[in-house]
């Protein structure tokens, strides 16, 4: 169903250059650079980059550009597109993981009395827990791209050689899922960051309170089976106001790190507000309206 179209029918006479799994791809490839280019400057705060913290770094432009390269040659061999696509996206759901359990480990403490080796204060100032999470985040969207549904809305992926896979749910339900929960990872990331700061001003809050309810709306619509069309303009709001609250938020960071006189320095980017961490709530905001574009694909070569 196409959901734009719900609430403004005469998007159906523009054509757009991509279809909705070709701009989620595209979303995908250029949400794995900025991730890389994000943990670069995160690990360079602390001054060295063990060995290990170089994977997510390399692995995040690398991959950004393996989706690109699946994307250009999907026209002419789309199984060969597919499968570098599938790979790739494994192996960003792969680190995600693996990155938010290492993360998890040096928050913890293992030679304490039980009750007290993971609390609240500990993952506060830990390694960000939830944001290696969301390469495991792209993994899923990307995954949920790849593989065409036909018809659509019917749930049945077209696999390799034509087989077909049958899901308990349409494709646009599940992207309103994954959705849901993007936005929850990153209101819960703004939390633990902002509770550094024991959310002394009041203007904290608003990333939570839009963050919270942009996570239920989604979470919503990807249960109903057909929402209405008020349903659907409460979720486009929502996602609008994701995306305001996101370049607001970086506006405010960038302002947080100048000096006084409006000086760069870089080591204040460095240690101080992240800049780039607020943009993730205009991150989903973007991905959420995707979600509402026309779910037709076309058939990959058998």
């Amino acid at each position: 169903m196409y959901h734009l179209a719900t609430l403004f029918p005469e998007v159906r006479r523009i054509k757009l250059p991509f279809t909705r799994d070709q701009l989620m791809m595209l979303m995908m490839a250029i949400n794995l650079v900025f991730l890389g280019l994000d943990i670069y400057l995160a690990h360079s705060a602390n001054g060295t980059i063990v060995p290990y913290e170089w994977i997510p770094i390399i692995f995040g432009p690398v991959a950004g550009v393996l989706l690109l390269v699946s994307g250009l040659i999907a026209q002419r061999n789309r199984p060969l597109a597919t499968m570098i696509a599938t790979l790739t996206l494994l192996v960003s759901t792969l680190v995600g993981l693996v990155g938010a359990y290492l993360h998890l480990v040096r928050g913890a403490l293992p030679t304490a009395p039980i009750g007290e080796r993971l609390t609240i204060d500990l993952l506060v100032w830990a390694p960000p827990v939830l944001g290696p999470l969301m390469f495991a985040i792209v993994g899923v969207f990307g995954l949920s791209a790849v593989w065409v549904e036909n018809p659509p809305d019917s749930g049945i992926l077209v696999m390799l050689g034509g087989s077909r896979l049958q899901l308990p749910y349409s494709k646009t339900r599940a992207y309103f899922l994954i959705v849901a929960m993007a936005s929850m990872i990153t209101v819960l990331s703004s939390v633990l960051d902002h509770a550094r700061l024991q959310f002394e001003n009041p203007w904290l809050w608003l990333p939570t309170i839009v963050g919270v309810f942009g996570t239920v709306v989604a979470l919503a619509l990807g249960m109903v089976e057909v929402p209405s069309r008020n349903d659907l303009l409460t979720y486009l709001i929502t996602m609008a106001a994701l995306i305001i609250v996101g370049v607001v938020g970086a506006v405010l960071h960038t302002q947080a790190d100048l000096t006084a006189g409006g000086t760069f320095v870089l080591e204040r980017f460095l240690r101080g507000a992240p800049f780039l961490a607020p943009m993730l709530f205009a991150n989903v905001g973007m991905i959420g309206l995707i979600v509402l574009l026309d779910p037709q694909e076309t058939l990959p070569a058998a």
